[in-house]
């Protein structure tokens, strides 16, 4: 089919170009030039063909006389992209000095100048030099504005101004010019400077762009809705919070931290409980176990009866023995709270349980071995191995379970309700 197509093609313009003959050779035209007394006379059809002749002369002589400096050019925008390269690539080795040098010979063309002069300031801020990085971000926000600005928060994140950082963003929020890179330093820098409400109103822009993966964000956002939650003024500003919360974000061990810290702390203790009892009952969190000990002084008891229900799936939990002493050594109970504390602290339970120990010692009387467990917390705290008491010389604390273990008809252990 192609074929015939093309056969007729041709026969059309065969068919043109005999017409076109017949009628040029029966009326060739005539064209005269005088000039100065200097007279030219030719038929139409021979002065366009002298013309287009002539103008493909010229075009082949410009090409000709143009191709020295196009080599030129096409040779300095390959050396600039070498130079690009070779100056990143000194970058991530570490070897700043050279990369500045590279960066500062690819930033002459100006097709890569703002690039270059991106990455030359970053060279020179690993450096330490401050003046010259700030120099290049000068001249490469005339390129690229929006990138040297964050840029430049990034520095001062990273010097550990972020107040000023802050001040230098917090302009451009209103306008929404900034980069995606330029909200994530914005909620580092709001959370560092404990502005949470910045921090927690920049996550719907940088969401937007996803310019983050989904799990980067998603832990993200609990961070900052935990910062958030921790520095909520109010009880009802906390209840509002936590009631606009996703459902993953309310079931997520850190948020539920803040959250249950944050209700203690305005005297809502049953709401805090309410929340990490649940939690446990769908997964079992050693945060959070730990957190249930650190509520304040109200509802030992039934806190207390709560925890000990939970031995019959963690009954070496090293959280979970502490938070049980901390809630028994609250209500004096000195001999329960020592016999948990001695397990959680022979479970390697950390220097908290090691100084709740030395407080129930110290509570039933016997100074001495308070300030051996006292002694014992700060090792820890210095990274050093806690000395074992005495007591324990003969052997390990028995680290078996309190309670009997409770099993559903499929054999998986039941924690069971409170209450």
């Amino acid at each position: 089919m192609k074929t015939w197509v093309v056969i007729l093609l041709l026969l059309a313009v065969a068919v043109a170009a005999a017409f076109g003959w017949q009628w040029l050779a029966a009326d060739p035209g005539y064209v005269l030039v005088r000039v100065r007394g200097l007279s030219i006379e030719t038929s139409l059809v021979f002065a366009l063909v002298a013309l287009l002749f002539t103008w493909g002369a010229l075009s082949l002589g410009w090409r000709l006389l143009r191709w020295p400096l196009r080599a030129w050019g096409r040779a300095q925008r390959r050396r600039g992209r070498e130079r690009l390269a070779g100056g990143l690539a000194a970058f991530a080795e570490g070897r700043y000095l050279q990369a500045e040098r590279d960066l500062a010979k690819a930033a002459k063309q100006p097709a890569l100048r703002g690039p270059a002069l991106l990455a030359l300031a970053r060279a020179a801020h690993a450096r330490g030099e401050d003046e010259r990085a700030s120099s290049a971000l000068d001249e490469a926000a005339l390129e690229a504005e929006p990138a040297a600005l964050a840029q430049r928060a990034k520095f001062l994140v990273e010097r550990g101004r972020h107040l000023d950082a802050l001040a230098l963003l917090k302009p451009k929020v209103a306008t929404g010019a900034l980069p995606p890179v330029g909200w994530r330093v914005l909620i580092e820098a709001a959370l560092a400077a404990g502005d949470t409400q910045t921090a927690y109103d920049a996550l719907a822009p940088l969401g937007k762009s996803q310019s983050l993966a989904s799990s980067t964000f998603a832990d993200l956002e609990v961070r900052v809705l935990a910062a958030h939650l921790s520095a909520a003024p109010s009880a009802a500003r906390l209840n509002t919070l936590w009631g606009s919360a996703t459902r993953a974000q309310r079931r997520h061990p850190v948020t539920i931290a803040a959250f249950a810290r944050r209700s203690a702390a305005f005297g809502q203790m049953l709401a805090a409980m309410d929340e990490i009892e649940a939690a446990q009952r769908r997964e079992w969190s050693e945060a959070l176990a730990r957190v249930y000990g650190e509520l304040g002084p109200a509802e030992l008891p039934t806190r207390t009866q709560h925890a000990e229900h939970w031995l019959a799936i963690a009954p070496n939990s090293p959280a979970l023995l502490t938070t049980l002493g901390i809630l028994c050594r609250d209500q004096q109970l000195w001999g329960k709270a020592i016999q948990y504390l001695d397990r959680a602290t022979a479970l390697d339970a950390g220097a908290l349980a090691w100084e709740a120990l030395g407080n129930a010692h110290a509570g039933k009387g016997d100074e001495s071995l308070a300030n051996r467990c006292y002694a014992n917390a700060l090792r820890i705290n210095r990274g050093e191995t806690a000395i074992p008491l005495a007591q324990r010389a003969a052997g390990p604390v028995d680290t078996h379970a309190l309670i009997v273990e409770e099993r559903d008809q499929h054999g998986v252990p039941r924690l069971p309700r409170a209450g």
